[in-house]
């Protein structure tokens, strides 16, 4: 199978799905390489970087997904007029941000570091599927363990966790020289 074939079947499989789409089940039904895959969907970034595509790849971990280019969406919003969105409170951004930072993480200790409860941001968090409960700390009690999911990653646009640690580092050393000046 050649590169412009093997993206065609790529791009129909990421389309069909609408859902991330793990590298392996790819690599399983098309006997590429994980190698030729990324080289395909490298160049199918190419092509959608372009402004005549409204689309784009996202990676979220090891999965891929096709979706809209965000500046698009004024127009996706005039068309569907989805229901609004209640934004999220500066709590739940607050116990969002600790969550990214320090996860996995209790309650307990993202309490002890907001020196507040944090029991109705984490319920909004987890309704809005950007917080989920991935284990049990195995102390007495055996509190939960809160971590982010592959859809919050998504939703702000992160391909890792790294990226929100690297845009903090960026932004606190942009403020530094800007306080040298």
């Amino acid at each position: 199978m050649n590169i412009d074939e093997a993206m065609g079947i790529i791009e129909g499989i990421l389309f069909a799905s609408g859902d991330p789409v793990s590298m392996k089940d790819i690599v399983k039904a098309t006997d590429l390489t994980e190698e030729d895959i990324m080289k395909c969907v490298n160049r199918l970034e190419q092509i959608y970087s372009k402004s005549s595509h409204g689309i784009t790849i996202s990676k979220v971990g090891e999965n891929l997904r096709l979706t809209t280019k965000p500046e698009i969406f004024p127009y996706l919003e005039a068309v569907f007029a989805p229901k609004a969105k209640a934004q999220l409170s500066e709590a739940a951004l607050e116990t969002l941000a600790i969550i990214m930072f320090k996860q996995p993480i209790t309650r307990a200790e993202i309490e002890a570091i907001r020196g507040v409860n944090t029991e109705k941001a984490l319920v909004t968090l987890q309704e809005r599927n950007l917080i989920f409960e991935k284990d049990r700390l195995n102390v007495p009690g055996r509190p939960i363990l809160y971590a982010t999911t592959d859809y919050c990653m998504e939703y702000f646009g992160l391909e890792s966790i790294d990226d929100v640690k690297k845009a903090v580092e960026n932004t606190l050393q942009k403020k530094r020289i800007k306080n040298l000046i």
